[in-house]
């Protein structure tokens, strides 16, 4: 395999579009994903006809076909909150054991600009709207699943002037109790001059616990004549300081190559937001957005990707 694609597409790609969902809406992408009752279970950003953006579930014996879409979508925006106006975008979700509840951070879109949106859910039928806990402009955020050092971990990329570093950046901030948050802290920046990931950088699905460090998936923006390049990167974060990073791959690891991929809403985009562990085989599921119009699934052994990134150099460019 090529070392650039540790990922492997899975053959019935892209696994769900709009055709796949019982009303009718312009595209599916940018899904979250996690493993609820021995079912796989993602929710998926959906646009509608008018351009705005919901997130519904869909469901799976398998996590590859055999999906049931939900009715009606799991959070959509409420009338009379300027901040979601216009919509709900690009989940991840997380479990959190002390709580007992599933996490799910989103962009909320409206007037203000994008903002970084908790909810949480017992059963993904029903939400509990936290509501913003990021102000604009932020987004692309993911939460860590357990607390360290007596604090809950956001990663996020905000674009705001008192940001830390530049607005194209992974940073994090931390919270006693998943309401105020502190000052965003600098994780990884875009890489100067030709890099794949020299535009800006964003975290995808929730960083995954190994025994060498947090392995943070990540999309990387490169500029070119013909628009903006998204591809996928790693790096390890350290277990009990995630703010520093420890290794960082070089090379993207999967980018846009299928035809869905490059062909769509917005062209050469990959976009994962969920990354499902099989323990008992090492497997990783990663689910993405292709094209911002389909969702499709690629496949790793966390090992192999493990091994990747420990070979990268110690202290990142």
């Amino acid at each position: 395999m090529n070392r650039r694609e540790l990922f492997e597409r899975h053959a019935s790609n892209p696994i769900l579009t709009a055709a796949d969902w019982p009303y009718a809406v312009n595209a599916v992408f940018n899904p979250a994903a996690a493993v609820v009752g021995g079912e796989t279970l993602i929710l998926a950003r959906v646009e509608d006809l008018r351009g705005i953006s919901h997130l519904c579930v869909a469901r799976s014996a398998n996590g590859i076909d055999g999906w049931t879409v939900d009715p009606k979508p799991l959070l959509a925006p409420a009338d009379g909150i300027e901040s979601e106006e216009w919509g709900f975008e690009d989940p991840r979700v997380v479990w959190l054991p002390e709580l007992e509840r599933w996490a799910i951070t989103c962009t909320a879109y409206g007037p203000p600009g994008p903002a970084v949106y908790l909810a949480l859910t017992d059963d993904f039928s029903t939400v509990d709207r936290r509501g913003v806990i990021m102000g604009a402009d932020d987004k692309n955020a993911a939460l860590l699943p357990d607390r360290i050092d007596g604090k809950w971990i956001l990663f996020h990329r905000p674009s705001h002037e008192a940001a830390a570093g530049s607005s194209g950046e992974i940073a994090l901030s931390r919270s006693d109790d998943l309401t105020a948050w502190s000052a965003p802290e600098h994780v990884l920046a875009p890489r100067e001059g030709a890099w794949w990931d020299s535009r800006r950088v964003g975290i995808g699905p929730p960083p995954l616990r190994t025994e060498h460090g947090w392995l943070i998936v990540y999309h990387g923006v490169k500029d070119t004549v013909s628009g903006g390049l998204y591809r996928i990167g790693l790096a390890l974060a350290e277990l009990d300081e995630p703010s520093r990073i420890s290794h960082r791959l070089p090379e993207w690891i999967f980018g846009s190559q299928a035809p869905y991929e490059r062909v769509g809403d917005v062209g050469n985009a990959v976009f994962p937001c969920g990354l499902v562990h099989d323990e008992a085989t090492g497997q990783l599921r990663m689910y993405y957005g292709a094209a911002d119009t389909s969702i499709g699934l690629a496949t790793a052994q966390l090992a192999d990707l493990v091994d990747a990134v420990l070979a990268a150099p110690v202290k990142p460019s």
